[in-house]
């Protein structure tokens, strides 16, 4: 994996261990046009996400596994990790994956959102993200916390 930008691989396995903003992700469609969705992830070396077995993405990404990626705050100092990589999809029929972003995002199952995804009826997938590439950013230096 090729890393660049500001931060080594310490500082970028860090960076998106602690993050609680939601990954960006960006992929092809069949007809070749451009998608972005943003999914909750969690990182081990590659991006995890869970989402619905009926999501568009999951066809999506079954016609094209190349995907592009970001996570980045969302206040100042700007500063997050992007990158691009390949996806693999794989059932998650027991939602492990589902329950611990819920715990990662949420701080737990037992809320109105996971009582929804949770629901025995709805199918999970996980997507995976290996990455092939990282480039990381930080503005801090240069960009106060109040400043906009």
């Amino acid at each position: 994996m090729e890393i660049t930008g500001p931060w080594d691989r310490e500082r970028v396995d860090e960076f998106l261990d602690e993050a609680r903003v939601p990954v960006r992700l960006g992929c092809r469609t069949p007809r070749d046009a451009p998608w972005i969705v943003s999914l909750w992830f969690a990182w081990d070396g590659a991006i995890n996400c869970a989402t619905s077995a009926s999501a568009d993405l999951a066809d999506f990404l079954a016609h094209d596994d190349h995907v592009s990626f970001e996570v980045s705050t969302n206040e100042p100092p700007y500063k997050g990790v992007r990158g691009r990589g390949h996806a693999t999809v794989t059932p998650d029929a027991d939602k492990e994956l589902l329950r611990s972003l819920l715990e990662r995002y949420l701080d737990g199952v037992d809320n109105p959102t996971g009582d929804r995804l949770l629901r025995p009826e709805r199918e999970e997938i996980r997507v995976r993200i290996e990455p092939e590439r990282l480039h990381s950013w930080d503005y801090s230096g240069r960009m106060g916390p109040a400043e906009r």
